[in-house]
């Protein structure tokens, strides 16, 4: 990717605020690419329930890429997780990690500010040299709710990144009934990234959250009061999901209709789903990579691992409604009460909750 061709489209960079539910964001006039039938494809599998895909999709290295909603970047199907780089003990491991995937054609990366007390954004900083960071999508996040704590953030980031730009910035952990409306307030967090993708800081705009679909909702409904369109939103996405409090039900729908990019995570649940013994690591990804996702991130401590995502890229096709049921069918018992999606019904991945400072 030659990132002098991806300057953000002059509209954005004047006024980057686009009206959610406009009647020309929706999949009939969006103009979809090519690259990117797959995933909307897939969307129509998921929304309608119509046979298997016909056409494959382009790729890189045997590595698939989609459309990143309204952006029209192409990312990789998969995407590599910034938050377990930084917690394999030797940091050159970490390194070679990041360097392999982008060599076997992942190009979406993911981290954030707060991950390992920017331990993460320091080893991809140091992965991305060398002519790294032309090969990469660099997505990162903030916790500040206030302009102040949000400006602060973007900087570090930047720094520990060693870049000049972030492809796509992402608000984190949009977890509490309030955190919308701190974020779009007036001297809040959106004060500071607008004025950064001004700048040139950033290109792209998000949010991710991991709690609840319905905080999920009232963040597209409190951007669309404020006329502003999201670039992409990140979620949880995985064959327990679909079961409890479901963001595949209640947000994917939302989001494909007004051609925002959709980032699954914990495909496996930060492996506690695997722990259920219902569905192994390659059904996990699958599942994720059958939905209308842009790209699927998931954590990668390892080589072995790194290699199994890769495989998973490589060897997706998609699911037949019949293969879709089998999966649910195998989950739905265990998913009832959410106990293996505790970052739904628990605080043990809610590093904002331990640490509120950083929202400022």
């Amino acid at each position: 990717m030659n990132h002098e061709k991806n300057q953000p489209r002059q509209e954005e960079a004047n006024d980057p605020h686009l009206a959610v539910n406009s009647a020309n964001d929706g999949p009939a006039n969006s103009g979809i690419s090519r690259r990117g039938f797959l995933g909307f494809a897939a969307a129509s599998i998921f929304l309608t329930g119509a046979g298997e895909l016909a056409s494959p999709p382009e790729s890189r290295n045997g590595i698939p890429y989609r459309t990143l909603g309204r952006t029209k970047e192409e990312v990789s199907l998969v995407g590599l997780g910034g938050y377990h780089l930084g917690k394999q003990a030797d940091a050159q491991e970490s390194i070679h990690i990041i360097r392999t995937g982008l060599d076997e054609g992942i190009n979406f990366l993911d981290n954030c500010w707060d991950y390992n007390g920017g331990e993460s954004e320091i080893r991809m900083g140091s992965a991305l040299r060398d002519g790294y960071r032309q090969k990469a999508f660099l997505m990162s996040k903030i916790d500040g709710r206030s302009k102040a704590a949000a400006t602060s953030q973007i900087d570090e980031s930047l720094r520990r990144l060693q870049t000049d730009r972030i492809d796509l910035l992402q608000f984190h952990e949009v977890i509490r009934d309030n955190d919308p409306d701190r974020i779009f307030a007036e001297g809040g967090a959106m004060e500071a990234v607008v004025q950064a993708q001004q700048a040139g800081k950033i290109r792209f705009i998000g949010f991710t959250g991991h709690k609840s679909p319905d905080i999920h909702l009232k963040m597209l409904a409190t951007a669309a009061k404020h006329s502003f369109t999201f670039d992409s939103v990140q979620m949880p996405l995985n064959v327990m999901d679909a079961h409890f409090n479901s963001f595949e039900k209640k947000v994917l729908p939302v989001l494909f209709k007004n051609n925002i990019g959709v980032l699954g995570m914990k495909p496996m649940g930060d492996q506690v789903i695997l722990e259920s013994k219902t569905a192994t690591p390659v059904e996990c990804l699958h599942y994720a990579m059958n939905l209308p996702t842009s790209v699927v991130i998931t954590g990668c401590d390892s080589l072995p691992i790194l290699h199994q995502a890769l495989e998973a890229a490589r060897s997706f096709k998609p699911l037949g409604s019949s293969e879709v049921a089998a999966l649910l069918a195998k989950t739905a018992k265990s998913a009832q009460a959410g106990q293996f999606e505790l970052y739904k019904t628990s605080h043990n991945f809610d590093g904002t909750y331990a640490n509120p400072q950083w929202l400022g």
